[in-house]
């Protein structure tokens, strides 16, 4: 993916707004137990845990939503027990 050509501006607006949303009490929960998750089981080279499925998917399989986007996703709560 080629990176984004932002302004200064822009590019210092964008980092603010990329910050408060990882900062969010939801995005914070998930990194948390995704954390957790790969110190007990770590996920093999080239995967990443998936909230929804709870386990360990590819990389391209968990951003993709397996061909269906996100969309449908937005405001879901996955268990971060």
């Amino acid at each position: 993916m080629a990176k984004q050509k932002l302004s200064t501006a822009a590019r210092r607006a964008k980092a603010a707004r990329d910050l408060a949303f990882a900062k969010t009490p939801a995005r914070r929960a998930k990194k948390a137990h995704s954390q957790r998750e790969r110190r007990k089981n770590p996920c093999p080279e080239g995967h990443d845990y998936d909230h929804k499925r709870q386990k360990c998917v590819s990389i391209g399989s968990n951003r993709g939503n397996e061909g269906e986007g996100t969309k449908k996703e937005s405001g879901k709560t996955y268990n971060t027990d």
